[in-house]
C-alpha cells in the first residue's frame, strides 16, 4: 500500500511539474531532466504541491494571467509529410467572451450550445427560454447558474449580468427584431440568426438600435466562415479557372407535416426563400463579392398541401451581376434534400455537394490542366461552423472590429428577397441598386485561425 501511494504521489508531482508549458523550457527538455532526476522527484513528492509552487521548485514560473497562452510544440512529422493542424490554443475560461443563448429549439440544442465546447474565445454563461423546465435541464447540462436563466419577460434583466457580453438570438424570424432591439438597450452586443428579420424596415431599425447603443450586430451567416466555402470564394476571386460565367445553387428539403412555426407567415415572414433559399442568395453574393443588379423569379406551391397555406413551397430566381455572371438559384420545402452548388468558370468548375449542411461538406474541382479532365477533392477540415462564427464575434468584441457579416449584410439580403417576391408577383424582372465596390456590406474578415 505504501509503495502504491508513493508511486501515485510521484506521478501527480511529475504531472504537476509538466503542466506549466507556457514557458521557455520545452516538454522534451523537461522529460530529459525528469529522467535524470526521478529519484530527487520522489523525495520532493513528500512536499505539498502548493509548497512546491510557492518555492517555484520547477523553475517554470507562472503563465500570464490574461490573454492567449499560445502554447507551441515542435513538429512530429518530417518536412516531407503533411503538417498537423496547429494546436487549438484556447483562451483561459475567465478571458473568454460570455454569451447568452436566446431560444432553446432544435438549432440551439443540436448545434449552437455544443459548439461552445469547441470555441477558443467564447463561452455560454446564460440562457433565455419560454420553457422553464427545459431551460433548467439545459442549464444543468452546460453548468449554467440558475440565476443566469431568464424568461422572455425577464430578458431585459440581462443588463444586470456582467458575465454576458453577447446575446445570440435563435428565435423564429419575426422575433429577431424585438429581441435585438431589447438586447441592444440592455447594453449587449448581438449575434442574430438568419434571416435577419422579416422586412427591410425591421432590419434598418435593428441596425439603428445597435448603433445608438454603441453595440455590434452580426448576422449568423455560418457559410461565410466555413473553410471549404471560403476556399471556393478564394478560387473565384483569384480567377483560378478564369472568369466565372454561370452559378447554379440548390437548397431544398422535405419538411414534416406538423405545422411548425416555419409554416406560419406571422412567425417566419415567408417560406423556403428566407429559410433555405437565403443560403443560395447569400452564398452567391459571398463567392463573387459583387451585388446583383437585376432579379427575376417564379414561385409555386402544391395545391392542397396544408404546409403551404400561408407560405411558399418552391422559389426559382435568377440573379444578374455587373461582371456578366448569371446565377440560377432554387429553394424548396417539399422535395428531397439537396444542398449543393456549382460555379462554372472558363477553364473549370467548383462543385460543393453538400454545400450548406452543418457537417460533412464536400468539394470537387473539375478542370483539364493537361487537356485531360481531372477531378480533385480537397480534404475537409470539418470545423464546427457555429464555433467559427461565435469565435469571430468574440474576436470582434475583444478587438473592437466590425463583424464580417454585420447587420448591413443581412439588410442587403432582405432587400433582394423583397425584390424576388415582387418579381414573382409581377412576373417580370426587378432592377436592383447594386454596389460600386466588392464586399460592400461586409466588415473585417475572419482570421486564418478561425477559418
Amino acid at each position: 500500500m505504501f509503495q502504491e501511494n508513493s508511486a501515485a504521489t510521484l506521478d501527480q508531482t511529475a504531472l504537476h511539474l509538466a503542466e506549466p508549458s507556457a514557458c521557455d523550457t520545452s516538454r522534451r527538455q523537461f522529460i530529459n531532466h525528469a529522467g535524470r532526476g526521478l529519484l530527487a522527484a520522489g523525495l520532493a513528492s513528500a512536499l505539498p504541491l502548493a509548497s512546491a509552487e510557492a518555492a517555484d521548485l520547477n523553475g517554470f514560473g507562472t503563465p500570464p494571467p490574461t490573454g492567449p497562452l499560445d502554447i507551441k510544440l515542435p513538429p512530429l512529422e518530417a518536412p516531407t509529410d503533411p503538417k498537423a493542424a496547429p494546436l487549438p490554443n484556447p483562451d483561459a475560461p475567465d478571458q473568454r467572451v460570455g454569451y447568452a443563448v436566446v431560444g432553446l429549439g432544435h438549432l440551439a440544442l443540436a448545434e449552437i450550445l455544443p459548439a461552445f465546447g469547441q470555441c477558443k474565445h467564447a463561452k455560454v454563461v446564460a440562457l433565455v427560454s419560454g420553457d422553464a423546465d427545459k431551460m433548467s435541464k439545459v442549464a444543468k447540462q452546460y453548468g449554467i447558474k440558475p440565476s443566469s436563466c431568464y424568461s422572455y419577460q425577464t430578458y431585459d434583466k440581462l443588463k444586470d449580468n456582467p458575465e454576458v457580453e453577447v446575446i445570440y438570438i435563435v428565435l423564429p424570424n419575426a422575433q429577431h427584431h424585438e429581441f435585438t432591439i431589447r438586447g441592444a438597450k440592455a447594453g449587449k452586443h448581438i449575434l442574430c440568426e438568419k434571416p435577419m428579420a422579416t422586412s427591410v424596415k425591421e432590419c434598418e431599425e435593428m441596425i439603428d438600435a445597435c448603433k445608438k447603443a454603441n453595440k455590434k450586430l452580426m448576422i449568423a451567416y455560418r457559410i461565410q466562415y466555413e473553410p471549404l466555402n471560403r476556399d471556393a470564394m478564394k478560387l473565384v476571386r483569384e480567377k483560378t479557372y478564369g472568369k466565372t460565367k454561370l452559378i447554379q445553387m440548390m437548397n431544398c428539403q422535405n419538411q414534416a407535416h406538423d405545422q411548425q412555426w416555419r409554416h406560419k407567415k406571422a412567425l417566419a415572414g415567408g417560406g423556403s426563400l428566407p429559410d433555405v433559399g437565403l443560403y443560395c442568395l447569400n452564398t452567391t453574393r459571398f463567392l463573387l463579392g459583387e451585388e446583383p443588379t437585376e432579379v427575376s423569379a417564379q414561385i409555386y406551391s402544391t395545391p392542397g398541401d396544408d404546409r403551404f397555406k400561408e407560405i411558399e413551397e418552391n422559389v426559382s430566381f435568377t440573379l444578374r451581376f455587373p461582371s456578366g455572371v448569371m446565377a440560377q438559384c432554387m429553394s424548396g420545402y417539399g422535395s428531397f434534400n439537396n444542398k449543393s452548388y456549382a460555379v462554372h468558370g472558363e477553364t473549370g468548375t467548383i462543385k460543393m455537394d453538400p454545400a450548406f449542411t452543418y457537417k460533412g461538406l464536400k468539394q470537387e474541382l473539375v478542370h483539364a490542366p493537361s487537356g485531360k479532365q481531372l477531378t480533385e477533392q480537397p480534404s475537409n477540415p470539418d470545423k464546427q461552423q457555429f464555433a467559427l462564427e461565435v469565435d469571430h464575434m468574440a474576436e470582434c468584441v475583444r478587438q473592437n472590429k466590425t463583424p464580417y457579416t454585420p447587420g448591413e449584410e443581412g439588410l442587403q439580403d432582405q432587400r433582394i428577397m423583397e425584390a424576388i417576391y415582387q418579381s414573382a408577383k409581377e412576373n417580370k424582372p426587378v432592377k436592383l441598386a447594386g454596389a460600386n465596390k466588392l464586399d460592400a456590406f461586409r466588415g473585417s474578415p475572419p482570421t486564418e485561425e478561425q477559418a
